[in-house]
């Protein structure tokens, strides 16, 4: 099996926790592009096989997630799994849909974020969190991010919560997000509960539960069907060694990505620079 399974992954478990799972059900390679906090669900791509060769192209996509906005408390983790270190009054008028609606646009865009200490950025080779377990400082730098899209989905006053939909750039702390958030509505918050329901192409829709891995029903997306919009060329048969044995192999056409086809059966990708075509992922056949 080589290519890409969709998984919704559920609460409490850690991305390195469903990696595993599936690798010991499918007896294959298996890693991913980007993980998940344990306490998110959501969307969580797994390359299959060759399918981990195709990471590089899969890392830098944009997201989007809904999110629930506690406010009125502040944790030192920025979500619910830390430990509450302020809590604050909320004035009504935080609560009402047009001040909501006015903040959230207010981030839309290119902007600086600050990560959270709770991550895991590293700084003078170590990573912020542990710092942040140790109680030590350390200067972090912010990083550029975008918004494209945010709207509000629900107001949920007497749990004192507010539920949003974000698409964002590759990047984007959503716990740092929420803390801004609740600054600019003029109080403190933290991040509830989050699920990613995109990772770029990939969609809830095409989720499945890691049980369903386990009856035995495997739905996956193929590296040829991951790479359809790319330019296909047709290899003559006399070439196809070569290029597996990773000669370079001359070509006038653009650079760029391209399907590789020997008799119309797909052999893998290739890339194209300055008229020289070398090989990139190559299937068993």
């Amino acid at each position: 099996m080589d290519g890409i399974i969709i998984i919704n992954k559920p609460k409490d478990c850690t991305s390195h926790d469903v990696v595993h799972k599936v690798k010991k059900i499918t007896g294959e390679k298996v890693g991913h592009t980007g993980t998940l906090d344990p306490m998110a669900t959501g969307v969580l791509p797994l390359l299959i096989g060759k399918g981990t060769l195709c990471s590089k192209y899969l890392m830098n996509h944009n997201k989007i997630y809904e999110v629930q906005l506690t406010l009125g408390k502040k944790t030192d983790t920025a979500d619910a799994e830390g430990t509450t270190i302020e809590e604050k009054e909320i004035p009504q008028e935080v609560f009402q849909k047009e001040k909501i609606e006015k903040v959230l646009a207010s981030f839309l865009g290119i902007q600086e974020q600050m990560p959270p200490m709770y991550s895991a950025i590293k700084v003078n080779g170590k990573k912020l969190y542990e710092y942040a377990r140790k109680g030590q400082t350390v200067e972090v730098k912010p990083r550029q991010i975008e918004i494209y899209e945010i709207q509000l989905l629900q107001i949920k006053k007497e749990q004192k919560q507010i539920k949003f939909q974000v698409h964002c750039s590759k990047g984007t702390y959503i716990r740092s997000l929420c803390e801004d958030i609740a600054k600019r509505l003029g109080t403190i918050g933290y991040m509830s509960a989050l699920n990613r329901t995109q990772v770029g192409r990939f969609s809830i829709k095409q989720a499945i539960a890691i049980e369903q891995i386990k009856e035995g029903n495997i739905p996956y997306i193929t590296i040829e069907e991951l790479f359809q919009g790319k330019p296909r060329i047709e290899l003559e048969e006399k070439r196809l060694q070569p290029f597996l044995n990773g000669v370079k192999l001359t070509m006038k056409k653009p650079d760029g990505v391209y399907r590789i086809f020997v008799k119309e059966r797909f052999i893998g990708i290739g890339e194209l620079e300055k008229e020289f075509l070398k090989r990139d992922i190559v299937l068993d056949f």
